[in-house]
């Protein structure tokens, strides 16, 4: 056994006192790495500061569940144990029950749904879907409330439903929008709820009982008490449907194995002692009149030796007896009353609810182990048998109610008890060796439950990482696609740049583009051999600071136009970078804005043509 952290089983009655989840059952190795990862996540190392922290943020509880909860299911999960069901199973429980009874199912621990509606597959394939809707009942439970949310959706993808036939798909499930639906009129025989196989009562009268991978979370003790309510839940030859790392090799006297490889159980019958009674003596020849028959029934009764009382269905008290008022001092004086006004209605046990249930139940209600003290100071051991009284009608008249003093034979118990100890000395050794075996065959199925366990985990894991693939994915996908228009875009823009290029270097002209501040933008190859000054040592400087032979003092009214929207052209002469007197013509017209209007929102473009004094073109 694995020493308990005392801040950890704090941590553990803090989650069930204040949200009512009690995992004190749950084997604590798989429990406390659960609850690792999630304060790993959160960067929180110490129990007790996990505590507060869960105080402190409420929202916080659902993320743990979540990670508590491993919700791992599939369609047809094991399929050659659903084969077995299905053929060996189904087929004669259908066959056993009355026509047109009702066959009940609990899938306990249904997760997200997909074994319930398995189960309804496998029925509906059995007796057809209209018997199914008119027969079947399939109760789906879990502890997990958004799991139930998401299962009452009954609404699956296609990860989910790769399990599933191809023609159960088409019979079973509408598909729209790439999710399929399981069938509405087939959905309304299942049905969803809360209950926590630890602390709620189990559903009674079920035929197929299934509780695949569940248990194998639970410690033995833990284990031992749900296998308990599922006996009680089954009804006769019901049938248990178990996981494949849970084995039940400790609980054959509950549960007897149909087939162990695919965790197929039937429920046992507990030994119920035989009836006693002395056999009927022959008839009597002659029958003779019985008188004062109410006299001798009313005497009969107080004189019983066992205290006892009637109520009718009003909850009045309408019979007492004389052992009833000594014990607890109840007499004929308080015939009338409502019981409910008689300190015996709440001490020494409470007897109210156990009434009303044997009322609305229609059975015999037994409360054991009662203790009481008289009024001498003696400490009694009593047990209470609680009986609905019923006409010929089948109308409830009232409640019997008998007080059983079973003082003698608690001491015979703890007699025998302390024999059976004595007993169990003398076989020491020998139970000692049985003991061992018991132990190693426990930790070899604890150690495979384990590893179901891990197992469980890691296919959570990988679908969560499977989850995450598929949306970096989809990521890098948008991403290649953007990567695509970026480099459609730069191609086209290398394009443009390229063939304007190729325009200013085709111009016999010098051009230079200037923004509004006359600072250059662009500067060609003629203006480089026009003025001896290189592209990458103009652009960025300033037009009017550059040291070239153009006469720019009187060019400034025709720039100043060109900036304002006014193109224009003007004769002047020049320096070229051989220091010749060329005389030049310069235009400059505006360069438009985006909004394509006229004012030189961008700047001005400047030709600058170069000639001789006798007017040819020079040839640079």
């Amino acid at each position: 056994m694995q020493p308990t952290d005392p801040h950890f089983e704090a941590l553990l009655t803090y989650l069930k006192e204040a949200r009512g989840f009690d995992f004190t059952g749950y084997k604590r190795s798989s429990l406390m790495r659960r609850v690792n990862r999630r304060m790993s996540q959160i960067d929180v190392s110490d129990y007790a500061d996990y505590l507060d922290f869960l105080q402190v943020h409420p929202d916080e509880f659902t993320a743990l569940f979540n990670t508590i909860l491993i919700n791992v299911t599939a369609f047809f999960r094991d399929t050659d144990a659903w084969d077995y069901l299905r053929a060996e199973v189904l087929g004669p429980l259908v066959a056993a029950k009355p026509a047109e009874s009702v066959i009940r199912i609990w899938c306990a621990g249904c997760a997200s749904g997909e074994e319930a509606y398995t189960l309804a597959m496998a029925m509906a394939e059995v007796l057809g879907p209209d018997v199914f809707r008119d027969r079947v009942k399939i109760y789906a439970t879990d502890v997990d409330e958004e799991q139930l949310n998401e299962a009452r959706q009954a609404t699956y993808g296609d990860r989910e439903m790769q399990a599933v036939p191809p023609e159960l798909q088409e019979r079973y499930f509408e598909a729209a929008g790439g999710r399929f639906t399981f069938r509405k009129d087939l959905r309304r025989s299942v049905i969803f709820g809360r209950n926590d196989l630890v602390q709620d009562a189990p559903i009674s009268r079920i035929d197929l009982l299934t509780c695949r991978n569940t248990l194998m979370y639970f410690n033995a003790e833990t284990q031992a008490k749900i296998l308990n309510r599922f006996h009680f839940a089954l009804n006769e030859g019901g049938v248990l449907f178990l996981g494949k790392a849970e084995m039940l090799l400790s609980h054959s006297n509950l549960f007897a194995p149909m087939d162990l490889k695919r965790r197929v159980f039937r429920r046992a019958m507990r030994p119920t002692p035989p009836p006693g009674g002395l056999p009927a003596g022959p008839p009597s020849l002659v029958v003779a009149p019985v008188t004062h028959l109410d006299q001798l029934r009313s005497e009969a009764f107080a004189a019983n030796p066992l205290a006892q009382l009637v109520l009718t269905s009003d909850g009045l008290v309408a019979i007492t007896n004389r052992q009833l008022e000594k014990v607890f001092g109840v007499s004929s004086r308080d015939i009338g009353r409502p019981f409910r006004d008689l300190d015996l209605s709440y001490r020494p046990v409470e007897l109210r609810r156990h009434i009303e249930q044997a009322q609305v139940e229609r059975r015999t209600v037994r409360i054991s182990d009662v203790e009481w003290s008289r009024s001498g100071g003696d400490l009694i051991h009593i047990e209470v048998q609680l009986s609905p009284l019923t006409a010929a009608d089948g109308s409830l008249l009232g409640v019997n109610v008998i007080f059983h003093d079973v003082s003698a034979a608690r001491r015979l118990q703890d007699d025998l008890e302390h024999a059976n100890q004595q007993l169990e000395a003398a076989y020491e050794e020998l139970q000692s060796t049985n003991e061992e075996l018991e132990t190693t065959n426990e930790e070899l199925q604890s150690t495979v439950e384990e590893l179901e366990t891990t197992n469980e985990e890691l296919q959570s894991t990988n679908e969560e990482l499977e989850t995450m693939n598929e949306e970096l994915q989809s990521t890098n996908d948008e991403l290649q696609s953007i990567n695509d228009q970026l480099r459609v875009s730069t191609n086209q823009l290398d394009e443009a740049n390229s063939f304007l290029e190729a325009v200013l270097t085709s111009l016999q002209a010098g051009v230079a583009v200037v923004d509004h501040d006359l600072r250059i933008r662009m500067w060609n190859r003629r203006a480089e051999d026009l003025w001896g000054l290189r592209s990458e040592e103009a652009v960025g400087q300033h037009l009017l600071n550059l040291d070239i032979g153009l006469p720019f003092e009187k060019l400034r009214p025709l720039l100043r136009s060109a900036l304002t929207g006014e193109a224009g052209e003007a004769d002047v002469d020049a320096v070229n970078r051989r220091g010749r007197a060329v005389l030049v013509r310069v235009s400059c017209a505006p360069l438009g804005g985006r909004d394509g209007g006229g004012a030189a929102d961008e700047g001005a473009i400047i030709a600058m043509e170069a000639t001789e004094s006798i007017g040819r073109p020079e040839r640079v």
